[in-house]
């Protein structure tokens, strides 16, 4: 009778515990899911084109063609095709070394806004006026400053990601609780140690967060930056794509830095998730 019962309940237990599902599900069914939307962006886009709503629009197997030209070359051999890597790579440079600037200028300089009560007065009115002012708005007088070219492109970039990670670390700074330097000091730490040992580690996530956002701003303004005379890049191919009428090259632009901004972001993140793995709200 006893057995009868505890094979009841094994039985009761098993149907209520949920099933976990297998390691390929977990890794398949995000990737379905994710592909959802864009397939029916897709279709949508293509019952357009075949309507004859988006005539100057090019379709989905024109755009798909342009990319492979653009990567391979081989289909309308012009001055674009099998150039892609030459323009992406020329665009990363120009993204990671503005975003890269703006880091180095940003975290220190927002970590002192944050600590340190007179630097705050002293600055941070100045940066909340300049920072509506849109990037845009920049673009005349950096051509003034640096001239046609590269470096103008990469100070458009800098002032794209730089307001995102200043203002991210200065909210982590801020926003660190007052008991863990209770703590801190309860143990000996005082002085700088406080400031390396409590106030960085505690602002990390933040500085992150702040870190993904402007590397996200940077791939968004060099379309503005390659405005400047530059021949390559992205956004250079972009703007002659407006030029020659050809919606296939800016559409197929358009889906190279989006492609290049999630990778680059799913590298930040990636780092972000190794540095902080004690952090249980990482990610």
């Amino acid at each position: 009778m006893t057995a009868t019962v505890d094979t009841v309940e094994a039985a009761s237990t098993a149907r209520a515990a949920p099933a976990v599902p297998s390691g390929w599900r977990r890794r398949v069914v995000p990737v379905l899911l994710a592909l959802i939307f864009p397939a029916c962006v897709l279709a949508a886009w293509q019952f357009a084109s075949g309507t004859g709503r988006l005539r100057i629009v090019a379709t989905p197997h024109e755009v798909a063609l342009m990319m492979w030209d653009f990567a391979f070359g081989g289909i309308y051999d012009d001055a674009y095709s099998g150039t892609l890597y030459i323009h992406l790579y020329e665009s990363m440079r120009r993204v990671y070394g503005g975003f890269a600037l703006a880091a180095l200028v940003a975290i220190p300089l927002g970590l002192l806004i944050g600590r340190v009560k007179v630097v705050r007065q002293m600055l941070d009115p100045t940066f909340q006026i300049l920072r509506p002012i849109p990037v845009t708005a920049w673009l005349p007088l950096s051509m003034i400053f640096f001239g046609l070219g590269p470096s103008s492109a990469i100070s458009l970039v800098f002032l794209g990601a730089f307001y995102p990670i200043l203002l991210n670390t200065v909210f982590g700074v801020r926003h660190v609780d007052p008991k863990l330097f209770e703590a801190a000091a309860m143990l000996g730490c005082s002085g700088s140690a406080m400031f390396r040992r409590v106030v960085l580690p505690a602002a990390l996530p933040s500085i992150f967060n702040g870190l993904r956002l402007g590397l996200g701003f940077a791939w968004v303004v060099i379309v503005v930056g390659e405005m400047t005379g530059v021949p390559t890049g992205l956004g250079a191919a972009i703007m002659d794509g407006r030029t020659l009428s050809r919606t296939d090259l800016i559409i197929s632009g358009m889906i190279v830095i989006g492609i290049a901004g999630f990778v680059s972001d799913k590298l930040v993140l990636a780092l972000n998730n190794r540095l902080l793995r004690w952090n249980v709200q990482h990610g």
